[in-house]
Order: structure tokens, then sequence, then C-alpha cells
């Protein structure tokens, strides 16, 4: 399996003890994704963030209402969590979430890895993460990024865009 890796920071101007709780509330992730995605949440409310919390949701992928399942696997509050991807878009997904005091404020830290469906081999793959997943992905980061901004202020840690910083690396996971 051909595994896709990206990471991105930010940094925010609230403190930690500020940040976290937004991040720990799912219900909160209609705020961060952006609107022409359709995302809503189908777990019932409120959802309580912990690790083994199963969290339902759909989302529009190539406009057409797709489902995702997640697991919270790592659940170490303020530090950091992890969601896991169980059913949807993707053969597999892992988010690290990470959370650190820095400069008065908190730098924000996504780790992401990811897999294409499995029907999807060699060239096809790659144009379709080329032309399509990667892009898709800095958008969503990307509009995370601003809303980030204007919920907690700041700016980013270097002054560059999340995306510019962000890395694809391919790695065969058997």
């Amino acid at each position: 399996m051909h595994v896709y890796r990206m990471q991105l920071e930010q940094w925010v101007a609230k403190p930690l003890d500020q940040v976290f709780p937004f991040f720990s509330r799912p219900e909160n992730l209609a705020l961060i994704t952006p609107p022409d995605l359709g995302f809503r949440l189908l777990t019932p409310q409120p959802v309580d963030m912990e690790k083994g919390r199963v969290i339902d949701y759909t989302i529009r992928v190539l406009g057409l209402p797709t489902r995702w399942r997640t697991l919270i696997t790592r659940y170490e509050p303020p530090l950091c969590f992890v969601d896991e991807q169980i059913n949807g878009p993707y053969s597999f997904w892992h988010h690290l979430h990470r959370f650190e005091r820095r400069h008065g404020g908190t730098l924000l830290q996504d780790e992401l890895s990811y897999a294409l469906p499995l029907a999807l081999m060699g060239p096809a793959r790659e144009l379709v993460h080329a032309l399509y997943v990667r892009p898709a992905l800095e958008r969503i980061f990307g509009y995370r990024r601003r809303m980030f901004a204007g919920l907690f202020g700041g700016v980013e840690a270097t002054g560059a865009p999340a995306s510019a910083r962000a890395s694809a690396t391919e790695e065969n996971i058997a």
C-alpha cells in the first residue's frame, strides 16, 4: 500500500488551555470544514472525546455524500489525539493532532498519513492524488488555517503558507 504523508503547523495566539477544548469537541468540525463539503456529524451530540470513541459523519466527495467513521485511538489532553478511519473514502487514514505551548500561544501540528483506495494503482493513483486528493486536502487545511487564525488569532509560526510546509512521501506498507 502506498502511504502519503502531509505535515502542517500553525501558531495561534491563544494559550493551550483555551485552544484544546475547542478540538476536544467533534461538534466543532462543522465550523472548520469548508461548507461545500457538506460536513454533517451523525454521532448523537454531545460527543465526549475519549480514547475508543467512534465518530460518524458524512462529507461530500466529488459531490456525492460519503459516510466516514473514525476511531479515536489516542487521546492525551491537552497534548495530542489521533483519529483513524474505520470506514470512509481512503484505504488508510491516520491523523495525529499535536498541541504545544509556544511563545505565549499554541502551536497546532497535524500529521496525516493516508492511502488511496486499493482500486487505484500505479499511474492512475498518482494522477488522482496529484490532481484531486492532494489539492483537496491542501484546500481543506488552508480553510482550517484561516478559521483557526480567526478563532484564536495569530499567524503561522514561520509566516509561510501551511501548504508550503506540507510534504508528501510514499512508502509501501505490507
